[in-house]
């Protein structure tokens, strides 16, 4: 009985380490100054978000390209196809016009890794728990 409360005890703490370095890529708090500086003139996360010259980044993992219902999308984006998840949101954050062709984003793209996952990491915290 002692090995198997051991063993429950060790597999819960080693899936709790794990799942604190899934979401510790980056530094939220870092990512949402940057968030501020370069994405929020068009982009709007949080509980009163919405769409205006771009569409609310709420529940962005996961969601399908072009998909949200209150903005207007560009025909490139609704027909891209694309799941957001990490990997393909941070080939869209370094070079949109590559990844969706067409796209009227206006946004040459971000080069540094450490940014972007500081954007992702503080994007993650607008999903739905």
């Amino acid at each position: 009985m002692k090995k198997a409360a051991a063993l429950t005890f060790t597999l819960l703490l080693t899936a709790g380490v794990f799942s604190l370095q899934a979401h510790a890529a980056g530094d939220a708090e870092a990512g949402a100054t940057l968030f501020k500086r370069i994405c929020g003139g068009c982009h709007q996360v949080g509980e009163s978000a919405r769409g205006s010259f771009g569409p609310q980044l709420n529940g962005i993992f996961g969601r399908r390209s072009g998909s949200t219902t209150d903005y207007q999308y560009s025909d490139a984006m609704k027909s891209a196809g694309i799941v957001w998840t990490r990997e393909t949101l941070t080939a869209y954050l370094e070079a949109p016009k590559q990844v969706v062709p067409g796209t009227r984003m206006i946004f040459w793209g971000l080069s540094d890794p450490e940014k972007i996952e500081n954007l992702l990491a503080y994007l993650q915290t607008f999903q739905p728990q």
